[in-house]
């Protein structure tokens, strides 16, 4: 799998950021704990979705359509944890760490949860890099991921609009 430049969408999640402060009166330092736990249930719905843990059940996963809409979920949350940390931009390259879905889900996690010893650029970039390469492992193009995360963004700014 190629590279993916997601600079392009740290600005457009800055301006949803901003427009969630004005709506909440809230900041940054303030929801840090609340992004990561949201991060965290984002990842866990995304996993509900692929079904890849469930062991004891032999239905198949949701459609595509239904995985990469929590999968843009959990983007959104990173790229707001980025935003303190004054990251602007981020390309990954794409990798395999794990050799299952089930094992790459586990080190999102792990990864994620490391924000709360260190919330730093290096553990941050582990978090989202760990995120990403979920991505190869269901077969899923990171363009996919990008357009999924544009819907789920204009869904987020209408939900502002409407006082959600």
């Amino acid at each position: 799998m190629k590279s993916l430049d997601l600079t392009p969408l740290f600005a457009v999640q800055k301006e949803l950021d901003l427009e969630i402060a004005k709506n909440h009166g809230i900041d940054y330092p303030s929801t840090f704990r609340r992004r990561l736990l949201a991060l965290l249930v984002e990842i866990g719905e995304f996993a509900n979705e692929t079904r890849c843990f469930k062991y004891w059940s032999n239905k198949g996963p949701s459609g595509k359509e239904a995985i990469l809409d929590e999968y843009a979920d959990g983007l959104h949350f990173l790229l707001s944890l980025g935003i303190p940390l004054g990251v602007e931009s981020y390309v990954h390259v794409f990798k395999k760490d794990q050799d299952g879905l089930v094992e790459q889900i586990l080190l999102a996690y792990h990864h994620a949860l490391a924000l709360l010893e260190d919330y730093g650029p290096k553990n941050y970039a582990r978090a989202f890099g760990s995120y990403l390469n979920l991505l190869p492992l269901l077969g899923y193009q990171p363009e996919e991921a990008v357009e999924a995360y544009k819907k789920k963004l204009e869904v987020n700014h209408k939900r502002q609009e409407s006082g959600y």
